[in-house]
């Protein structure tokens, strides 16, 4: 009835999603207040953005007045998210019906933030982002309905 190996390859990604999270949350915290501008300004170098764009000073402003408390605010989001990207790869990687229909609203929920952020900042993350949830919605729309098909032809057998 459904594909396994689909579901698992998602699940998978939700499991690396909340590993990175993770490890951005206790990294933080372990950098310490001028490391965490370097690393800011690294990831802003990096990603190609104009210093001087309103996010990225935004963004570097933000690092810059990390405070021991916020991180710790931090770091416990980044394990709250974590613990829910866990829960949600452990429930597709067994098929639980509740955790199909998570990974289908969590992904539609950022569908039109990434598109925006296409829009505003066209690069091939942006793109990459956007096309793999696309088809990570996508999927887990087709599971569903597969399943919802199958379970009314349980239903309502076929009449001779």
């Amino acid at each position: 009835m459904t594909d396994k190996k689909g579901l698992k390859a998602v699940a998978s990604l939700e499991a690396l999603k909340g590993l990175a999270s993770l490890i951005v949350g206790f990294s933080l915290p372990a950098l310490g207040g001028h490391d965490i501008h370097q690393a800011a300004a690294f990831i802003v170098s990096h990603s190609h953005l104009n210093p001087a764009n309103e996010i990225a000073t935004a963004f570097l402003h933000a690092a810059d007045t990390l405070a021991d408390t916020n991180m710790l605010l931090i770091t416990l989001g980044a394990c709250a998210y974590s613990l829910v990207r866990f829960i949600e790869a452990y429930g597709l990687w067994h098929s639980l019906l509740w955790t199909e229909w998570f990974a289908l609203l969590s992904g539609a929920i950022y569908l039109p933030f990434e598109a925006y952020e296409l829009f505003v900042h066209a690069n091939a993350l942006s793109l990459a982002v956007l096309l793999i949830n696309i088809v990570v919605v996508g999927y887990m729309a087709y599971i569903l309905r597969s399943k919802q098909d199958h379970k009314k032809q349980d239903t309502h057998p076929p009449r001779p």
